[in-house]
């Protein structure tokens, strides 16, 4: 067992546990069929995976975060170790090993839709013998699914705090953890594989879960907090690659938890970093600052329906 040894007792407002990665980032004209070959206009290269980017979303937006996952000691795993620093995330229960960093390249295309092929090699999900967290300090908890076993015993040692599950896919990592977190907070597609289409998904989930909200991309969001449901809209914005969105959406619900709004607000907040996720290429560097965030949802008006649940 590795017990993390440097800031271990900073207070955090947001600690994420989960998936870092390396991301190549292209935009293409089109995503390429059979045997062709095409030129990118625009490459970036930074840090990504799902929980490392909802971490670098809550410093950006003025709070203290944490990342807890694994990096190899290659250069992939040290670039990304060091950019998590330099946005000031604090990195206490990050394990670096021999393993590859997983790289992911994504392409994406004008309009903002994009693939993503991820290598792992032989990388594993950490065991739960790998960190202590009884030492940690947060105020909000925010997993991703890709490491279960660690996430699980998270969960136990803080039972008492708020938890956000990023579930972006149905796979087991998210099912094992689904019912263990107080907010459950899915993309369309976890929705979709979970119930058929994204109501159906919200009523079914809604059985097992307090707790549910189900993002939308630009139609926005649903939701489901015990008796009263609804739907939000999303902040109008210009698409360019919506790989980062969710991480984004994540991090600042994360981050609103932290922050005590009411629940509305929580939800303005985490749609607007969302949005601006949207706006540039690549999902580390499209981050919005609190500036930036501030600004979009001062700009913008939400559509809002709530209803009470017919028994």
């Amino acid at each position: 067992m590795r017990n993390p040894s440097s800031d271990q007792d900073q207070a955090l407002d947001v600690f994420c546990l989960g998936h870092a990665s390396y991301d190549q980032v292209m935009c293409v004209a089109h995503h390429p069929s059979a045997d062709e070959k095409q030129l990118a206009t625009q490459l970036i290269t930074c840090g990504g995976g799902p929980a490392a980017n909802a971490a670098v979303c809550v410093a950006r937006l003025g709070l203290t975060s944490g990342f807890g996952g694994y990096l190899g000691q290659d250069n992939y795993g040290s670039t990304h170790y060091q950019e998590l620093i330099n946005e000031g995330v604090n990195t206490a229960y990050v394990v670096r090993g021999n393993q590859p960093t997983p790289l992911s390249v994504v392409l994406a295309k004008p309009n903002g839709d994009r693939t993503l092929v991820n290598f792992k090699g032989n990388t594993q999900a950490l065991s739960s013998e790998t960190l202590d967290f009884r030492s940690l300090n947060t105020r909000i908890i925010l997993i991703d699914g890709h490491e279960p076993a660690l996430s699980l015993k998270l969960l136990q040692q803080h039972s008492n705090t708020p938890s956000v599950l990023d579930a972006g896919s149905l796979n087991p990592g998210t099912e094992l953890l689904m019912t263990s977190v107080s907010d459950l907070v899915c993309s369309e597609k976890f929705a979709v594989q979970f119930g058929g289409s994204p109501s159906e998904a919200l009523e079914k989930l809604a059985m097992i879960h307090p707790k549910v909200v189900i993002t939308l991309g630009d139609k926005g969001l649903i939701w489901r907090r015990g008796n009263e449901h609804g739907r939000m809209s999303a902040p109008l914005v210009k698409a360019q690659d919506t790989t980062g969105a969710g991480d984004a959406f994540h991090g600042a619900y994360a981050a609103a938890l932290a922050l005590e709004m009411n629940w509305l607000d929580t939800l303005r907040y985490a749609s607007a970093a969302g949005a601006l996720a949207c706006c540039q290429l690549g999902a580390r560097t499209s981050l919005a600052h609190q500036e930036q965030h501030q600004h979009l949802l001062m700009q913008t008006q939400f559509e809002i329906q709530t209803s009470q649940v017919t028994p």
